[in-house]
């Protein structure tokens, strides 16, 4: 495919109609974008808001967009799939589609109007084969099996599983049409960045440009990445990175700035001078005839100065031959002297003591010397690997060690125990502190100490306890006895209260009755007396309800203390378990970092051991060759 091509692979219009696609294309060789398929509604004269293939966004520039790539929010499709026009240009694309690829198949307009569930499984079968040739249609559930292939390559819109009963039907063929067309130009994409070689252009044969190398596709990755991100966010004009991009593929190419502006001018002077000698040349033929004695003068001049030019190449060649002849001769001479230098080699070697048999000896355990050297400098490769390997597990338990660390300092910030001026830490410092000079002895003092001052810490968080809830219990009894005392006063006050009340309209009653009726005053004792009786009754009941109620009282109090002291053995437990699991973790970990330091000692101290070996075996292979070549 002719990369210089620009043409869209859909002939649906563009969603934002603008000028970028003249910077994009910008190089010497125009590539096409690539990513998913860009299927936009065409735009309406009445409409103030454009839908987009990635969904709605709000009219202000800077809302962001909604992606199909993150969220949930179930897309329209904006595509007019209910329009006849629109609809019959999609079945006309796939039916020219269907012919170009070969379809195996009779295929027509008229046929593509209500196809059947079985045509429309062909035709996605033999679409889906193009990109992935070994796909096969599978024999059941294939209305769930299409809807899940359309999603995993991307499709935005749903296609339900009912549609695939009744595909042919008229409220269903629209959108299963749609699906079909979004794959037909999903593979024509995939055949265009097939053939283009995108992502390995530079192990081209070398006879492509600099565009199609990685150079340029990072380049125009990172602007299309750079303009998508600015769409999502809402901008539709992208003057900066236009600029930005133009400058960096000025730079790329090597532009120069002030020839392309001379070039311009050039072109730009010649043009008015063309359209001036065209406009010259309708009104007046001498003028022709002028113009065209002045282009052969030109001409003249320029063959006279091409003559010129001849020469000085001549005499410039003339000049290079006689350069050439003397260092011909100073060839000869040389190659003289090398024929001279051979006689003098061969003479010697006709009347060396060596024999061609102790020489290639020599050279046999030159070479057996250098296969050893090369199997130990393998050996001493090997252990450096292996000490490097060790190191590395070394390295690693050293950061699991410090992570442990940083759980113990986490744990001890929040019991507020770090740093020394905490609440918990009474003066005291728990952090324990990291350094390549510690050694087993420092980190078990360490250990100790630390131990030591949390069990101080425990004893007197138990202590401060027990006062607390000594203090608690005198409080709580103090408060008892006080609402107790409270509540019989009160009792004893309203009781009193109403006596007085009831004894006011007694005694008025009785007044008025004694100024009325002498003769019930036995009567009226009598009603005194009864009246007195209830009264002590009353008083006998309201005792026994607050010894009643002073007894559940302590039941409860009684509970709350148990639930008290509960409490309080859990919490204790508690961080006395996490205190034991902390001790126990940092001896484990000392243990294993003492052990890996023991097992690297060891391996180091066999690998030079081994390295010493087999040196000392080079030597004294190369003294007994020494010897033996001084004794020949």
């Amino acid at each position: 495919m002719n990369r210089a091509s620009s043409s869209r692979l859909s002939e649906l219009p563009q969603r934002v109609e603008s000028n970028r696609m003249s910077m994009v294309y910008a190089t010497p060789q125009s590539k096409q974008s690539f990513g998913k398929l860009n299927i936009p509604k065409p735009q309406s004269v009445t409409s103030e808001r454009r839908t987009s293939f990635f969904g709605s966004r709000a009219s202000g520039a800077g809302m962001a967009r909604n992606s199909t790539f993150g969220g949930t929010e179930k897309m329209k499709d904006p595509r007019p799939l209910h329009d006849k026009a629109y609809v019959q240009q999609c079945i006309r694309q796939l039916c020219e589609f269907l012919s170009e690829k070969g379809f195996p198949g009779s295929m027509s307009v008229k046929s593509l109007q209500s196809p059947s569930t079985k045509e429309f499984l062909k035709i996605f079968e033999f679409i889906y084969c193009l990109v992935d040739p070994t796909f096969q249609m599978p024999t059941s559930k294939v209305e769930e099996e299409v809807p899940r292939i359309l999603k995993d390559l991307g499709y935005p819109f749903v296609l339900s599983k009912s549609s695939m009963y009744s595909v042919g039907a008229p409220h269903t063929w629209p959108q299963v049409l749609g699906a079909v067309v979004w794959l037909m130009d999903t593979v024509k994409i995939f055949c265009c960045m097939s053939d283009q070689d995108l992502l390995f252009a530079d192990f081209s044969d070398g006879s492509t440009e600099i565009e199609d190398g990685v150079a340029f596709n990072k380049l125009f990755l990172d602007y299309t990445a750079e303009t998508y991100n600015k769409f999502m966010q809402g901008a539709d004009t992208f003057d900066e990175e236009d600029a930005d991009y133009l400058a960096k593929l000025k730079r790329l190419y090597n532009v120069d700035e002030g020839l392309l502006a001379s070039m311009e001018e050039k072109y730009r002077m010649l043009s008015d001078e063309v359209e001036r000698l065209e406009k010259e040349s309708q009104t007046d033929r001498l003028m022709v005839k002028r113009t065209e004695k002045v282009k052969l003068q030109t001409d003249l001049q320029k063959l006279q100065s091409y003559r010129s030019n001849l020469e000085s190449f001549k005499a410039n060649l003339e000049n290079k031959a006689s350069g050439l002849a003397e260092e011909l001769e100073a060839s000869g001479l040389q190659v003289e002297t090398l024929k001279q230098e051979e006689s003098r080699l061969e003479h010697i070697f006709s009347t060396q003591k060596f024999t061609p048999a102790d020489i290639e000896r020599i050279n046999w355990e030159k070479r057996e010397l250098q296969q050893t050297i090369n199997s130990l400098s393998k050996s001493l490769e090997q252990a450096e690997q292996h000490m490097w390997n060790e190191e590395i597990a070394l390295a690693k338990a050293k950061e699991t060690a410090e992570v442990k660390l940083a759980e113990y300092h986490k744990l001890a910030r929040k019991l507020k125990l770090i740093p020394v001026s905490a609440e918990n830490a009474c003066g005291h410092d728990f952090e324990i502190r990291t350094s390549p000079e510690y050694g087993q002895s420092t980190m078990v003092q360490c250990r100790t100490q630390i131990q030591q001052l949390l069990r101080k810490l425990i004893t007197d968080v138990d202590e401060e306890c027990s006062r607390l809830t000594d203090m608690k219990l005198s409080l709580e009894e103090s408060i008892e006895q006080v609402n107790s005392n409270i509540s019989d006063k009160a009792n004893d006050l309203k009781q009193l209260r109403e006596q007085i009340r009831r004894l006011d309209e007694q005694l008025e009653q009785d007044m008025q009755d004694i100024a009325h009726e002498e003769q019930k005053w036995s009567a009226e004792m009598e009603s005194v007396e009864t009246h007195r009786k209830l009264l002590e009754k009353k008083v006998t009941l309201g005792y026994d309800e607050s010894v009643e109620q002073l007894k559940a009282a302590q039941q409860q109090y009684h509970l709350v203390l148990q639930e008290t002291n509960e409490e309080r053995r859990t919490v204790v437990n508690n961080l006395a378990s996490v205190l034991t699991t902390a001790a126990n973790h940092l001896s484990i970990v000392e243990k294993f970092l003492e052990d890996q330091h023991k097992r690297v000692d060891r391996v180091y101290t066999e690998a030079f051991r081994e390295d010493e070996v087999d040196i000392q075996k080079m030597k004294d292979i190369m003294e007994s060759f020494i010897t033996k070549v001084n004794s020949m």
